[in-house]
Formats: C-alpha cells, sequence, structure tokens
C-alpha cells in the first residue's frame, strides 16, 4: 500500500509540475507587449467651458496644481453626479479655507454607450475648464487604461484616483495625504497611499454568502502569495500618488482591466515605491460592474499570468516612457 501512495503521490507531483510549466508557457506566448502609450487624434484635446478645443497637458510638465483627481466612467451617467457633487463641494470649501490649494477632477469617459460625457461636461460649463476636464476616449480601454490616460494628463503635484461611483467618503483623502507625508523622506519623490476597506472585512462577512466570502478570501492569498505582500486591500479605487510615482508605475503597467490594481502595486514594490495602506470610510454602491464569479475567476487567472509574466521575463519592468 505504501509503494502505491508514494507513486500515486510523486505521480501527482509529476503533473502539477507539467501543468504548471504548461501554464507558464502559455503565459509567455500569449503576453502582449506592453500597451503602446498613444492617444487617437481626437483624445489629445479637451473641451473647455466654451466647447471649444484646448490641447491638454501632460504629466511630464512641471505640475501647476496641488490635487488632481481622476475619476475613470464607464456607462455612469447616474452614479457620477453624486460622486461629483461630495467631491467638488469639498474641494470648493476646502479652497475657501486655504486659498492656496488649487485642484482639479479629471473626468475619463471610457468609451461609454451613455451620457456620461454630457453629465461630466456640465461641471466643467459650471466650474470652468481650469478645475473640470473630460477626457472622452475613443474605444473602451478598461479601468486601468482610462486612469492612465486621465493620470498622463494631469497638472497635479498629487494625484488621486477616485471611483465614479462615490462608495468613498471624498474628504478621506486628507487622511491619504497624511499617510503620504508619514512616509517622507520619498525615495525620488515617489510614494503612495492606498484607501483601504480591510477594517470593514468582519462587517462585509456578515452580509455576503459563504461562498462570495470563500471567493474574497481565495483572491486575497493569490494577491499575497503571488504579486503583493503587505497590502490587504488591493482593489479599493482610492489611492493618492505623487506624480513621480504615478508616472513611473502607470508608464510599466501592462495590465488594462479589472486586475491592474494588484499589477500597480506590484510594481511600486518591485521599484521599492513605500506605500502607506489607510482605512477610509466605504458603502457598497449599487449598480458594480463586477459579475462577482466570472469577474473573480477573471481576475485569477490574471494573477497567475502576471506573476509568470515577469517570472519567465515575457514583461519587464522598464523605466518611465513618454505618450505619444
Amino acid at each position: 500500500m505504501a509503494p502505491l501512495l508514494l507513486q500515486l503521490a510523486v505521480l501527482g507531483a509529476a503533473l502539477a509540475a507539467a501543468a504548471l510549466v504548461l501554464i507558464s508557457v502559455v503565459a509567455f506566448i500569449t503576453a502582449t507587449k506592453m500597451p503602446a502609450l498613444h492617444r487617437h487624434e481626437e483624445e489629445k484635446f479637451f473641451l473647455n467651458a466654451k466647447g471649444q478645443k484646448e490641447t491638454l497637458p501632460s504629466i511630464w510638465d512641471l505640475p501647476t496644481k496641488q490635487l488632481s483627481v481622476v475619476v475613470p466612467s464607464y456607462n455612469e451617467e447616474k452614479r457620477l453626479p453624486v460622486m461629483m457633487d461630495e467631491a467638488l463641494s469639498y474641494l470648493e470649501k476646502r479652497q475657501k479655507r486655504d486659498p492656496a490649494f488649487t485642484y482639479e477632477v479629471i473626468v475619463v469617459d471610457d468609451g461609454s454607450k451613455d451620457q456620461t460625457s454630457k453629465v461630466a461636461f456640465k461641471y466643467c460649463q459650471k466650474y470652468g475648464s481650469d478645475k473640470v476636464r473630460v477626457i472622452t476616449l475613443v474605444k473602451n480601454r478598461g479601468k486601468g487604461g482610462a486612469i492612465r490616460m486621465g493620470i498622463f494628463s494631469s497638472r497635479g503635484e498629487k494625484i488621486l484616483m477616485a471611483d465614479a461611483d462615490g462608495a468613498t467618503k471624498f474628504p478621506d483623502v486628507e487622511k491619504l495625504e497624511k499617510g503620504l507625508n508619514d512616509l517622507q523622506p520619498w525615495p525620488n519623490q515617489m510614494a503612495i497611499a492606498c484607501g483601504s476597506r480591510a477594517h470593514l472585512e468582519k462587517e462585509s462577512i456578515a452580509q455576503r454568502s459563504y461562498f462570495r466570502t470563500l471567493l474574497m478570501y481565495g483572491f486575497h492569498f493569490l494577491v499575497w502569495f503571488l504579486c503583493v505582500k503587505g497590502i490587504r486591500d488591493t482593489q479599493c479605487g482610492f489611492k493618492l500618488f505623487t506624480r513621480e510615482a504615478a508616472s513611473q508605475t502607470f508608464s510599466s503597467l501592462h495590465v488594462e482591466r479589472w486586475a491592474f490594481d494588484v499589477e500597480l502595486l506590484y510594481i511600486a514594490q518591485c521599484f521599492k515605491i513605500p506605500i502607506a495602506e489607510i482605512a477610509v470610510n466605504w458603502t457598497e454602491i449599487e449598480g458594480s460592474k463586477l459579475v462577482p464569479f466570472w469577474s473573480w475567476l477573471q481576475m485569477g487567472k490574471d494573477l497567475l499570468f502576471i506573476r509568470l509574466r515577469y517570472m519567465t521575463g515575457a514583461w519587464r519592468l522598464e523605466q518611465t516612457r513618454k505618450m505619444n
């Protein structure tokens, strides 16, 4: 009996090793090159409050604002106004308290099929195009791709990515700013502060089915095992970057859809960029684009392929690249 069990164990190990080699080969062969940092001609401009075209700035220009807020939006005509009202109310009050404070909000319409751009443009008309700008992408790039386009058009010394659903209370940006400042001195002026919902985990488990809870724990394990250590919540869409950290990480990003956060933080850790994880107030908002099972399955596959593609050399970290 013992020899048979030993043989089965050896066979199982051999099959597992063969499967890993096969998956690695597939990951290497199917690895796409880093997405070209290219804008369509229509994406090089934004409309000012009068409806006239103006050329977008570049992240490689010197900053002229203290804070840029990048809001990726795909079919968000219904949820976007709530988030924009809260964000702009906070930002305007902060500017009145401190006239030296300057900001901009960049809404990136990721190829929406609804009226997202028109809804966002109303804020541009209300507050002016120096404070609110709308970038309308020719086709859908994915959340990571949309954020990259917004970041590469930003003017801020610090850049915040914030979801269009308004799930995170916007004033919590001050918590991220404090977390970022606590990381000083910043190596090469690079640092990141990640909003986190990890402190809400017990409450969320109580409201979820056992199946969704199992998927959540499985995803967290894969993130820790394959890619990112020390960050409990990689997926919160509320992250603050120094300008230098944003240009470095997003210039190196391959994944443009749901798992982009994980690769982004993996890149940051590879470049030894300090990262703070900061608890934020967060509320579940209806209308999520994620389909629980299939989205988690896709992200699990992406995590495995991220790790394997870097391990096999199919993907390599590069120095900052500029967009054409």
